[in-house]
């Protein structure tokens, strides 16, 4: 289709009594980016691993720049790059030498691969490394080797696992700039990640994926608004003190559910933050904090998510 650079229509795929991956549908414009969510075990890394020829699925069809992934895995292979979760370099031979090698592997030619490794090597800050060998690099080095690695021939689509496993707050910095810069040059690029506001300050579109299956799809702001307007968090770090103060809420405002340390109930103004207040002291639980905020792509996931294990 045009326009359109993966389109991914009831992808299934199976391991003995579990659907990894169960009916899964979406797709990722040219140019756009597309972040992939879920809880663990949500089928995420399976998706990819389908649609990068690495997993056969079992069912369903998916086409990379219009190639069919099984029937034309090695088209696909020529119009992808990947970054998966784990680092993929030679650990003996130095950051440079690995760039290199990759780059002459895709079928680049000598003086190609090497313009392009001093142009890696530059661009995610490798330059003090770059003669040694990558066994000796740290782990956020190592990242951003692999990175790198990912990049060496440019690809019309890049898929990219959990990129910012293990870098530290600048090198995450960077490979967003990097990632934009992509999109900009008009590559369209499938991202899985944990990171919530990551998907929400890179991503055009936001696919959430729970037991195998798309629950919810649509901008970072269009599943804000599904949450609904503020909400009434309340920060409490004891988990047993959070969870007397949960049971003390519900009879009053049954929407109230737990994220992270906090105690979440959507807001009905004012109202529900002095009714929280009320409640707590009445029960004599004094919270580490209590606020109204507007909500967040983590509060969509959370609901979306919560929504989708209470239907089960």
């Amino acid at each position: 289709m045009e326009g359109i650079s993966v389109n991914v229509e009831s992808l299934r795929k199976r391991y003995g009594e579990v659907d990894a991956v169960a009916g899964v549908s979406f797709q990722v414009a040219s140019g756009h980016v597309v972040a992939v969510l879920g809880p663990n075990g949500a089928g995420k890394t399976t998706t990819i691993g389908c649609l990068t020829t690495l997993i056969r699925p079992d069912g369903g069809r998916a086409t990379v720049m219009g190639h069919d992934v099984v029937a034309e895995a090695p088209a696909v292979r020529g119009q992808i790059a990947v970054v998966g979760q784990s680092a993929a370099v030679d650990e003996l031979l130095t950051g440079r030498e690995n760039l290199v090698f990759f780059g002459r592997l895709l079928g680049e030619p000598a003086a190609q691969a090497r313009k392009r490794a001093d142009e890696l090597v530059e661009r995610f800050d490798l330059g003090e490394v770059a003669g040694k060998p990558a066994g000796t690099y740290s782990g956020g080095t190592r990242r951003r080797l692999d990175l790198a690695v990912g990049l060496v021939v440019r690809r019309p689509v890049l898929f990219l696992d959990e990129p910012t496993t293990g870098l530290d707050p600048r090198s995450r910095q960077e490979l967003h700039a990097l990632i934009r810069e992509q999109r900009d040059l008009g590559v369209s690029v499938l991202l899985t990640t944990q990171q919530l506001d990551e998907a929400d300050a890179l991503a055009d579109r936001v696919v959430v994926i729970d037991h195998g299956r798309v629950i919810a799809e649509g901008t970072p702001d269009m599943l804000k608004a599904q949450v609904g307007g503020s909400f009434c968090v309340v920060m409490i770090a004891d988990e047993g003190v959070r969870a007397q103060a949960l049971a003390a809420l519900r009879p009053s405002l049954p929407d109230a559910g737990v994220a992270d340390d906090a105690i979440v109930v959507p807001a009905k103004g004012t109202w529900t933050l002095t009714e929280a207040v009320r409640i707590l002291d009445a029960a004599g639980i004094e919270p580490d904090d209590i606020a109204l905020r507007r909500p967040t792509l983590d509060d969509a996931f959370f609901a979306l998510t919560a929504d989708a294990r209470g239907a089960r």
